[in-house]
């Protein structure tokens, strides 16, 4: 028998660690804190076969989705997949957000998992996006020379922290660039908050391109202790009238100089894959695609 219940605080970390026992990439119990302090309100759930936990769920609300789309994700342990756990869990996922008035959910799947997508196929979702997961083995470089173009320094914000309102200013031209799920852009304090300040965040892993006092371009890094060897490339942004000059590149290197001196091992980015002008970027400094993700968007089950 299948039954689905919802998660409190106090039962996290156990939801975590089951979650993290069959998740390629998993996050700590600090990560999902900080999903939810973002997000405007979240919910976790477990469905048990048989009395046997096997599944997990989390649908948020309110973070980086389109007006009226709900994120959800669930994974089911492989060994007791087709026994309809992950059927309960998206019926419950989708109940909760139906209740807050959302008509669609959104969430990822692994590319290498075709049997996923067939299952996300039959309940109506399509896919809406396509996130290459690229990846730069650093004990095979060396740390880059950052070399800016002429009249670029590159700094961290942790030696610029009056820079933040010149970050926001790239953003508003650089997100709205990038393809994908049609996200809005959020006013300044909450961009501060969700987008700078989270859990993984770090000034000195963040750098900015400055003309003069202009801010035309930043990069940051995503860290985690999950995987304290790896460092994710969370976002690459510069104004519209200095892209294709250069920036971004010193940028990149920046970032990888950064890590490599601070013993890391690993780098990831997503790529989606019709932004053709960063997987260059990433192309040429060496970074090779893995199977990444496939984001799919559908109707909330009755």
């Amino acid at each position: 028998m299948v039954s689905v219940r919802p998660i409190e605080m106090d039962g996290l970390p156990g939801w975590v660690e089951l979650r993290a026992r069959f998740d390629p990439r998993p996050a700590t119990l600090e990560n999902y804190l900080d999903w939810a302090r973002q997000a405007a309100e979240t919910a976790w759930f477990t469905a048990s076969l048989d009395g046997e936990d096997a599944a997990t769920g989390i649908v948020l609300v309110g973070w980086h989705e389109p007006p009226g789309v709900a994120r959800a994700e669930l994974r089911v342990v492989p060994e007791r997949r087709g026994h309809g756990l992950g059927s309960a869990l998206l019926a419950t996922l989708g109940g909760w957000a139906r209740k807050r008035d959302y008509a669609e959910l959104l969430g990822p799947i692994a590319e290498d998992d075709p049997e996923s997508l067939a299952w996300a196929e039959r309940r109506g979702f399509r896919e809406v996006g396509r996130n290459s997961l690229l990846v730069l083995d650093l004990d095979h470089v060396e740390a880059p020379s950052v070399d800016p173009p002429e009249g670029i320094e590159i700094v961290s914000w942790a030696e610029r922290p009056e820079l933040a309102r010149g970050m926001y200013e790239v953003a508003r031209e650089a997100y709205p660039d990038v393809p994908g799920e049609g996200e809005q852009m959020a006013a300044f304090e909450d961009w501060l908050s969700v987008d700078m300040q989270g859990s993984g965040d770090r000034p000195e892993a963040t750098f900015i391109a400055l003309d003069g006092d202009e801010v035309v371009g930043y990069a940051k890094f995503s860290l985690g202790d999950a995987r304290p060897n790896v460092a994710f490339h969370d976002m690459t942004g510069v104004k519209r009238g200095w892209r294709g000059r250069g920036v971004a590149g010193a940028l990149k290197r920046a970032e990888i100089a950064w890590a490599k001196n601070n013993g890391y091992a690993r780098l990831e980015t997503f790529n989606e894959e019709r932004n053709e002008p960063i997987r260059r970027l990433n192309e040429r400094h060496g970074y090779r695609p893995t199977p990444g993700q496939i984001i799919m968007r559908g109707p909330i089950p009755a």
